[in-house]
């Protein structure tokens, strides 16, 4: 049997990790990601205490968040679990859900600034939305560069850029050649 060696989106062994001045751009790999739907008009489940936000915001819970995708649909995300059966554990919270792994077919960028602030210069680049929809505790999806993203704004100082995953090696460009930019001008 061939021996497999596992890779990142990216490519790599390891996830790749940058810094540019006050910036710094990460590949999480080890991101879990499961689309999670119920029937019309039924009463949204707590899914590790989770309350299923509405359109535009996400809530998080330790390692776990949710954000808004569609009318009675949101991605639930929960950290180092990406090498699980993410969707096993979801199911076992909410098994009335309908659910469908997508661990493997998204990838997620964290990018963290070293102040209150820095962040907005970065989603004024990326998002083509007023600052106030980008506030911490807010999620969307938006196009960039050709591409459809979803940002999660996880506080003053972070947020995580998610793309499909053939579109990884695109994103992590765009986002390095804004990141070089600004940390140039600090």
């Amino acid at each position: 049997m061939t021996d497999l060696t596992p890779i990142t989106a990216l490519g790599a062994s390891a996830p790749r990790s940058q810094d540019f001045g006050a910036y710094t751009l990460r590949e999480n790999s080890a991101l879990a990601l499961v689309s999670l739907a119920i029937a019309r008009c039924a009463t949204p489940p707590t899914p590790f205490g989770l309350t299923l936000p509405s359109a535009g915001c996400c809530t998080t819970h330790a390692d776990y968040t949710a954000f808004w995708t569609s009318p009675d649909q949101w991605m639930i995300t929960a950290e180092n679990l990406g090498e699980t059966d993410f969707a096993a554990t979801v199911q076992n919270e909410v098994p009335d859900a309908r659910l469908t792994e997508q661990t493997d077919g998204w990838v997620a960028f964290d990018i963290t600034a070293e102040t209150d602030g820095q962040i907005g210069a970065v989603l004024s680049r990326v998002a083509n939305l007023p600052l106030i929809d980008l506030t911490p505790g807010k999620a969307v999806r938006t196009g960039f560069d050709h591409m459809s993203i979803f940002l999660v704004r996880r506080s003053e100082r972070h947020v995580t850029v998610i793309v499909m995953r053939t579109l990884a090696v695109t994103l992590w460009h765009a986002l390095e050649t804004i990141l070089q930019r600004l940390g140039d001008t600090k």
